[in-house]
């Protein structure tokens, strides 16, 4: 599956879609869903959380690991993707689409420019 173009990447391998609100949609990238196996388990953080770029949010689990997962933006959470706290196998079958996993309002736009884009992000993963 090819990384979208309209979004950033993180090394850690989390992406970030900013919406036309000035907010972020932030999910794991392909690669990573691949790498991790069937994810069986999503830990989140809150609504009202605030979250500084590359902290920990939350978990993965899959049948083959936990993994960490990292904000690649800073802000306040103000949404969460219920749908993948039920169903977390949508990060593997829809990971840039209804597989992501939270919403943030962004602190400071400046730290989208401390990210790759999909060509460099696809050098990284040896996929480009």
């Amino acid at each position: 599956m090819p990384n979208p173009a309209d979004r950033k990447y993180s090394k850690e391998h989390e992406w970030v879609l900013m919406e036309s609100d000035g907010s972020a949609r932030i999910g794991i990238t392909d690669f990573a869903q691949t790498e991790l196996g069937d994810v069986v388990y999503v830990q989140l953080p809150k609504v009202g959380d605030s979250v500084t770029q590359f902290s920990q949010i939350g978990e993965v689990e899959s049948v083959k690991a936990v993994s960490e997962l990292f904000c690649p933006i800073g802000g306040e959470v103000t949404e969460v993707n219920d749908a993948v706290v039920k169903k977390p196998e949508l990060v593997n079958t829809e990971p840039y689409a209804e597989g992501w996993l939270i919403k943030v309002k962004v602190s400071n736009a400046s730290e989208l420019d401390t990210l790759l884009d999909a060509e460099a992000y696809g050098k990284l993963t040896g996929e480009g």
